[in-house]
């Protein structure tokens, strides 16, 4: 595979689509197959919008690498998530490209359908004349970070899921450049997939 970026990457956060191990907030509302249609089109989404990005791209699978599923092995790169919490397996992603020569990485998750190709590619135009970006998530957390500088302190005693998320994380960063983008829904609950704009069309009745 060749590359398309000698400096920016994105790494893509993704559960592998089986069911009763996704969306599982959700699926105590909607049920575990409906839970896994749900998740299943937010991966439709994420691989639409990133699809186009002119950067090199990394899906980090959360239990097995598929080789022949819908993320195309001629367009995304292929890793397995590796860590106890959520913490662990981000810095050694972001670790990880860090270490192949990338300058410039953004993370984001499979579960924000507000997410755009514009807002990814904006997070890594402000990276040209900042050290971090941050898009805020409704919930407390985040759902894109992107760096140029590998900060560990951005992975460690984070209580991941919580609404303290975002919060610690802009106080470990408050002596560094950073860009908060507009902040956006993920959705884990059914009043998230309510509230998510565009959504209306995947509503299932509890």
């Amino acid at each position: 595979m060749k590359k398309l970026n000698t400096h920016k990457a994105l790494i893509i956060f993704t559960r592998n689509p089986e069911m009763g191990k996704v969306k599982t907030r959700l699926a105590k509302t909607i049920g575990d197959l409906a839970a896994l249609k749900v998740y299943r089109k937010l991966l439709e989404h994420t691989l639409h919008i990133t699809r186009p990005l002119e950067v090199d791209k990394f899906v980090f699978y959360s239990e097995q690498i598929q080789e022949n599923d819908h993320w195309d092995a001629a367009i995304y790169f292929k890793e397995l998530q590796n860590g106890v919490d959520l913490g662990e397996r981000m810095h050694h992603a972001f670790e990880l490209l860090f270490k192949k020569g990338y300058r410039q990485i953004v993370i984001v998750g499979s579960d924000i359908f507000e997410l755009t190709t514009a807002g990814i590619q904006e997070a890594f135009t402000h990276l040209d004349s900042t050290n971090y970006v941050v898009g805020p998530a409704l919930d407390g957390g985040y759902y894109l970070l992107g760096m140029n500088t590998l900060k560990k302190k951005l992975f460690e005693n984070k209580k991941w899921g919580t609404r303290t998320v975002l919060k610690e994380t802009l106080k470990n960063l408050e002596q560094e450049q950073v860009v908060l983008l507009a902040t956006k829904n993920d959705i884990d609950t059914y009043d998230d997939l309510k509230k998510s704009s565009g959504f209306n069309q995947f509503l299932i009745a509890p």
